[in-house]
């Protein structure tokens, strides 16, 4: 397919993440980021995160530093060096999804890098609940679509308990390389 191109909310996007080892910066282009995650693996190296609930701002931020200038009634803006941003996703949480010895929460904190991809997608494709990583690939995806991937650490776990809607968990990720994408996959079927 291709890019998404009409207005529409991404209800059904979607946020994995790979434990096989790191790309090389020389590897990291689209078939390979593409093969880490359509995988048989999928479920065993490759994991959904599920049940999120929103999801933060995905890109490079912007590299604009605000500098005041005597005299001046505005700050004038120059180039920058951008930092790289760390990212809150809000899960609906799942205490068994995320217990010591589970496949997201052993990764939590424990310091490794590891491989994300963001698909953001309007509508649904139709894999959408396998348990395969194709969503936004090229088998079971023939739906508009766009994916983002990075190399990061799953900081931290915060659980917000709520008495009168669902408990929720804030997932810190820091980002340890630029963003690559975004890409389209076009359906092979």
């Amino acid at each position: 397919m291709s890019h998404i191109s009409s207005i529409g909310a991404g209800l059904y996007s979607d946020l994995s993440v790979s434990t096989a080892p790191v790309l090389a910066e020389t590897a990291r282009n689209q078939s390979a980021f593409q093969a880490l995650f359509e995988t048989a693996d999928f479920g065993t190296s490759t994991f959904r995160i599920q049940n999120v609930r929103e999801f933060p701002a995905m890109g490079t931020p912007p590299n604009v530093v605000n500098v005041p200038v005597y005299g001046s009634a505005t700050s004038q803006q120059i180039q920058g060096q951008a930092d790289a941003p760390s990212m809150e996703i809000t899960v609906n949480y799942v205490a068994s999804d995320w217990a010591a010895g589970s496949d997201l929460g052993d990764l939590v904190g424990d310091g490794n890098q590891y491989t994300f991809r963001f698909t953001l997608l309007n509508s649904e494709p139709p894999a959408y609940g396998a348990s395969d990583g194709e969503i936004g690939g090229t088998i079971a995806s023939p739906v508009e679509n766009s994916s983002y991937y990075w190399i990061g650490k799953i900081e931290a776990l915060q659980v917000t308990p709520n008495l009168t809607d669902a408990n929720t968990a804030t997932v810190t990720i820091t980002v340890q390389s630029d963003f690559y994408g975004a890409y389209t996959y076009t359906s092979a079927t």
